[in-house]
């Protein structure tokens, strides 16, 4: 080989192995911005079950007509998605059909991840099938009643229900608003649980278009609140709740938790306030009349601190709330919730407040907020009927202004926890 050969083919084998560096670093940024969007799907809190690789599927969801089982979404070809081409997984994602053809359960919120651009569907296949551990885990079988064992049917469900156009920015939208109304009606897929559904158990609307998108309802017994507008909320408030799981006078219960643990207090600052800047451009829901006249704040405050002639559920405020919520009802920013007007104890369902009552609550640990903190659940403590005297105290003090709780609610909540 002479000299000139000698350099050239250096020379060639140089900027190859440049390319492939190249290509290497780009195949790693693609993967990583599909692990963020993965975090932004909240991808883990459904297939991952406890004490099962994550992504392994296996999470066993109550729908109401049987059980849901969420499938191994890691890059194992036979138990699986390690088989599917780019295509077959944005079908799964967008449509809901698996590679078979068969169709899956609308609890895979298919009809909001429709929205997904294409880019961001290439970045969660990159991430799925080489940032992901595979694992051979092979959940259970999914088990429906009948008619709803007939998969075929989802597809009927489809035709008549499933939105799956994608994503359409309104007009007047900044770029930041869009950004946000993207990730809220797309992988944030937050109307899922914030959006009122039909008797099909259909969403009743499906973008920021439509007045019932995000105005809240109830799934599974408990209220979901509006997220419409946020009124009692500023942005930097709602993006203080979504990175940690509180604010200056709220904080986390129920689902709500895990969403702030595997995804939003893991997005980026900018994501987070174009969240924020896009709810706060809704049209709130419009305020339902008092159901029962509020005690008033003055008149409340006075009668705890003079723990005089108290009814039931003043007794037990003072003896097992007062202390962190004080006989105001504000708490202590940050650290205990508000209770004058906070939306969960104003909701026509009680649910939620009297399963706070009975088994308490926490905060997720979030880079930001990493402390945990607890409210203890008084359930050994309290019978149905003090339960609910204290619920009807609560949704009555102050400003609050709700119907009463019967010890029979309590008793009927108190025995579908178990």
């Amino acid at each position: 080989m002479n000299k000139l050969t000698q350099f050239l083919t250096t020379a060639v084998l140089a900027l190859a192995g440049a390319a492939n560096v190249a290509h290497a670093a780009a195949d790693q940024t693609l993967i990583q911005r599909g692990e963020y969007l993965a975090r932004a799907g909240d991808c883990i809190a459904c297939h991952s079950a406890a004490g099962k690789p994550a992504f392994a599927g296996g999470l066993a969801i109550d729908s109401g007509h049987g059980i849901i089982y969420s499938s191994n979404i890691t890059p194992d070809k036979q138990h699986g998605i390690g088989a599917y081409t780019e295509q077959q997984f944005a079908d799964a994602v967008r449509k809901g059909v698996r590679a078979d053809g068969t169709h899956l359960y609308p609890a895979m919120p298919y009809t909001s991840y429709a929205k997904v651009s294409d880019a961001d569907i290439k970045a969660l296949y990159a991430f799925f099938q080489a940032g992901v551990k595979a694992s051979s885990f092979d959940p259970p079988a999914t088990k429906m009643s009948f008619p709803f064992n007939m998969r075929w049917g989802m597809g009927v469900w489809n035709y008549f229900f499933a939105d799956t156009k994608p994503f359409v920015a309104q007009a007047g939208w900044s770029d930041k608003v869009k950004q946000g109304a993207y990730l809220v009606e797309g992988l944030g897929h937050c109307s899922s649980c914030h959006t009122p559904r039909g008797f099909a158990m259909n969403e009743k609307a499906s973008n920021s278009g439509q007045d019932k998108f995000l105005a809240g309802g109830e799934l599974n017994d408990w209220p979901v609140p509006s997220l419409r507008g946020l009124p009692r909320w500023s942005e930097a408030q709602i993006v203080d709740y979504l990175q940690t799981g509180r604010n200056q006078g709220s904080a986390v219960a129920g689902e709500m938790t895990a969403v702030v643990e595997h995804s939003t207090a893991h997005l980026q600052d900018a994501d987070l306030q174009a969240v924020a800047a896009y709810l706060k451009t809704l049209t709130p829901v419009p305020p339902l009349g008092p159901a029962v006249k509020p005690q008033g704040k003055e008149e409340t405050a006075r009668k705890l601190t003079a723990a005089v002639n108290l009814s039931l559920g003043e007794r037990l405020y003072l003896d097992n709330c007062a202390a962190c919520h004080f006989v105001n009802g504000k708490g202590a920013s940050r650290v205990f919730p508000e209770l004058d007007g906070a939306t969960v104890i104003n909701a026509d369902n009680p649910t939620a407040l009297v399963n706070v009552i009975l088994h308490g609550a926490r905060t997720p640990s979030t880079d930001k907020a990493p402390s945990i903190l607890v409210m203890p659940g008084f359930s050994r403590r309290l019978s149905d009927a003090e339960a609910a005297a204290l619920a009807t105290f609560l949704r009555q003090g102050w400003t609050n202004s709700a119907d009463s709780v019967s010890e029979r609610d309590v008793a009927k909540i108190r025995a579908k926890a178990h």
